[in-house]
């Protein structure tokens, strides 16, 4: 989340602060569940690809209510919460976290030791990979990102479960869509409100989780495998059409509007981030910011490295580092060095007489005037 005009004009990123939100991508979930009704008799709930932790809390909050529900009208069980994720998060209340890969079936063992020993009623993922701008790509490895969170769900997963993912609609998402109905009878393709409509982004709700008989689970990482896919000859029940559900009716605030800032006659506040990164990519160079001796967006900062030999850039980065603080110690050394000076022929000016202070070439500017 950051400070820019097109951020402040996202009415679905102004909320998500306002009602202490991580990230505006839980209002994606919160319209899917108000369409699908994912939630219904969830005990036990499993977040993959979890940071920053915005579908965790919308997990814990709707658990805790429908847990709130039951216990009116009998005993219950409190809800369980797993949130797994390659990077580091911050806590939240009731979810128990993972730090793991998603392809290991180490983390599919750890998050049903959580459980007791028993398997999930409802798994979630809003994983993507960082995009680069070319779309085949782009789509490729968010389709095996996908193939890779099913494959740890079958682990997890009970009978009956629900399976809900990112998915992004392409030429050739019919692929996608036939793997999803061998292991579930109902697939949907949500569209919520809040994600774009610039935007290829949508959901699959996949309900009443039926593995093939005589299947066992797996983990073959889907990356490395290459085999090759005649995309045409998928026919029949092999190329599946999936019905589409659009999540948010008229009412909901367009994603792809810029609203003003005072919307709905609510003056306009700024929030700050209601969780900053842990550990961001741009650390880094967050750090070299800081010091001003090494903000490269400055006119007059500079360095020149001399190498016979091809580096990294983050040996550049050290190694800037370090000629820079060697310019900088020069620099102050030097400064001393003349403020001693000054401290020293002022000292004589006050001890000597002006015609020594003539014979040293030492006079100050009002004894030049007076010998004028």
């Amino acid at each position: 989340m950051g400070k820019t005009s097109k951020d402040k004009r996202d009415i679905y990123y102004r909320r998500a602060k306002e009602e202490g939100w991580r990230a505006r991508s839980a209002f994606k979930l919160l319209q899917i569940d108000h369409e699908c009704h994912i939630f219904d008799g969830v005990n036990k709930a499993v977040d993959l690809c979890a940071a920053p932790g915005s579908w965790s809390q919308v997990l814990s909050r709707k658990l805790n209510e429908n847990y709130k529900k039951a216990l009116e009208v009998g005993e219950a069980t409190p809800p369980k919460i797993v949130a797994v994720d390659l990077q580091a998060m911050a806590p939240l209340e009731g979810v128990i976290q993972i730090q793991g890969d998603i392809t290991n079936t180490v983390t599919a063992k750890r998050i049903i030791a959580h459980f007791d020993n028993t398997q999930a009623d409802l798994v979630v993922c809003d994983g993507a990979p960082d995009v680069t701008g070319l779309h085949d790509m782009d789509i490729y490895i968010q389709s095996q990102l996908l193939l890779a969170a099913l494959n740890i769900t079958t682990h997890i997963l009970r009978p009956g479960g629900t399976f809900v993912a990112k998915i992004f609609r392409a030429k050739d998402v019919s692929l996608l869509y036939s793997q999803l109905k061998i292991f579930f009878p109902y697939v949907y393709c949500a569209k919520p409100s809040s994600s774009r409509n610039s935007s290829i982004e949508a959901f699959v709700v996949c309900k009443d989780y039926s593995p093939p008989e005589g299947y066992e689970p797996h983990m073959l990482n889907p990356l490395l495998t290459h085999e090759p896919c005649n995309f045409e000859k998928l026919t029949g029940v092999n190329r599946i059409v999936v019905p589409f559900v659009v999540c948010g009716d008229l009412n909901q605030p367009d994603s792809d509007t810029c609203y003003p800032l005072d919307f709905e006659g609510k003056e306009y506040t700024y929030h700050e981030p209601v969780q900053s990164p842990i550990a961001p990519p741009y650390e880094e160079a967050l750090a070299l910011l800081e010091d001003s001796s090494t903000d490269f967006r400055k006119a007059g900062v500079s360095v020149v490295i001399d190498s016979d030999r091809p580096m990294s850039l983050s040996e550049f980065k050290e190694q800037a580092r370090r000629k820079q603080k060697c310019v900088n110690d020069k620099k102050d050394e030097d400064d001393e060095k003349q403020e001693t000076s000054n401290e020293d022929n002022k000292d004589l000016s006050n001890i000597l007489p002006l015609d020594a202070l003539h014979d040293l070439n030492i006079t100050d500017e009002s004894s030049s005037h007076e010998n004028k």
